[in-house]
């Protein structure tokens, strides 16, 4: 089974290595990981995916909280949350194919943020399934470069008001 894992740690130095060195040191492998401050710049956020069943969590989450700068740790994947991948990718793009692969860049609602003569750059983000899927829509064309980050997860407002806006709540998992 798949978790998603979201630990509130100290923002020092040493932090993340500490952290993936525990995991590597008890063979438990990161299938995806990101780090970023949060909005207090005294902590940051790792967002990780670990593939094991719910004995393997609970190791994994003891384990976690035993380290000093680790001020909490959360499994996000057994709550309601939103999840995110970003990705930059840069596809061959000759002057016949552009308009395809524009119309693919908006239908997957990705931003293309460079071009040049013979390539474009575009960014998307989304769940991992829509990145993975707009990858093998961009293959054909010729995939110069390809950059992703890590899964970024949050947990939904519990008191989440129905604006009754059709894109912001209905789509909020697309």
């Amino acid at each position: 089974m798949r978790h998603v894992l979201s630990a509130l740690v100290q923002n020092v130095p040493g932090v993340l290595a500490h952290v993936s060195g525990m995991l590597a040191s008890r063979a438990y492998n990161i299938h995806s990981l990101a780090v970023g401050e949060t909005e207090d710049p005294e902590f940051s956020r790792m967002t990780f995916v670990v593939v094991g069943d719910d004995g393997i969590l609970e190791q994994v989450r003891k384990q976690l909280e035993k380290i000093v700068t680790v001020v909490r740790v959360d499994d996000v994947s057994s709550k309601d949350h939103v999840e995110r991948d970003l990705m930059l990718i840069k596809v061959k793009a000759d002057k016949g194919d552009r308009p395809e692969i524009r119309e693919l860049s908006r239908i997957f609602r990705g931003r293309i943020v460079d071009v040049s003569p013979t390539e474009m750059m575009i960014e998307l983000s989304g769940q991992e399934k829509k990145v993975q899927a707009f990858i093998d829509m961009m293959r054909p064309f010729g995939i110069i470069e390809l950059c992703r980050t890590g899964r970024i997860a949050m947990v939904r407002s519990v008191n989440r008001p129905l604006t009754g806006q059709p894109d912001e709540v209905s789509n909020a998992g697309a």
